[in-house]
């Protein structure tokens, strides 16, 4: 398709446009563009190198999106049983919808927690705040407290810390830290799906509990399942200052 010429006004991508609108991140962003959920000026688009600009209109589901003024930054505590998706072909429910009667903007989720495991995301409308802190070169810290089947040893921590290959994948996490024979403290600077749970299931270890208790500079503190908060500037700041 051919997009009309707005040479004066400033063109992006169109999944950074969806990005600061808050559809979703930049990377879920071009797969709703692939998956054809995208029109501009009322055709469909479904390369990732179109450019739009703000005169464009564009929508998503049929639906014109905008740029949000409000950038914002949120912390949920997820409880289990919440899925990390913008929305669950199999009905289950969605994180994001915690927080629809608080914000009015559409927020998204800057990484990911499984269905079962519970405690830290961070959601935002900031495309460019998402793109820094989902960089895999960031390695930001996250830390989890996990409650197990089994006894822990030392030998098996060292372990964890040394790596495990599965299937040809290789986990590692930076540090765990035994704080009783069936809890420990784990913490990732990676984030490889079911990444904790599929390291312990490794050395015959279950999980009865998994809950994520900082990201970076931020912490969890006494915020209970289903509530949120946003976050602080020097929180904000913080997180940033980790990804240069």
């Amino acid at each position: 398709m051919n997009l009309q010429d707005n040479s004066v006004e400033k063109k992006v991508r169109l999944q950074a446009f969806l990005a600061h609108c808050g559809v979703a991140s930049r990377r879920a962003s071009e797969q709703i563009i692939l998956d054809g959920r995208v029109s501009v000026n009322g055709s469909v688009v479904t390369e990732l190198g179109t450019k739009v600009s703000e005169v464009d209109e564009v929508c998503v589901d049929g639906k014109k999106i905008e740029l949000e003024n409000q950038k914002r930054y949120v912390l949920l505590n997820k409880p289990a049983g919440f899925v990390c998706s913008l929305s669950d072909e199999k009905g289950r429910p969605v994180a994001a919808d915690l927080l629809k009667d608080k914000y009015s903007e559409r927020l998204y989720n800057v990484g990911r927690l499984d269905m079962y495991s519970k405690g830290m995301i961070l959601f935002t409308n900031d495309g460019d705040f998402a793109a820094k802190l989902s960089h895999p070169s960031r390695q930001i810290e996250k830390e989890y407290i996990v409650e197990t089947s089994q006894d822990v040893s030392e030998e098996t921590a060292r372990k964890l810390e040394h790596g495990v290959r599965i299937e040809d994948v290789f986990y590692k996490c930076a540090r765990c830290q035994i704080l009783k024979p069936r809890k420990i403290k784990i913490i990732l600077i990676e984030g490889k799906n079911r990444e904790i749970r599929k390291m312990l299931e490794s050395q015959n270890i279950g999980t009865r509990s998994l809950v994520r208790v900082r990201i970076g500079n931020v912490n969890l503190d006494d915020l209970k399942p289903g509530e949120s908060r946003d976050l602080t500037q020097s929180e904000i700041n913080g997180l940033l200052n980790l990804c240069k």
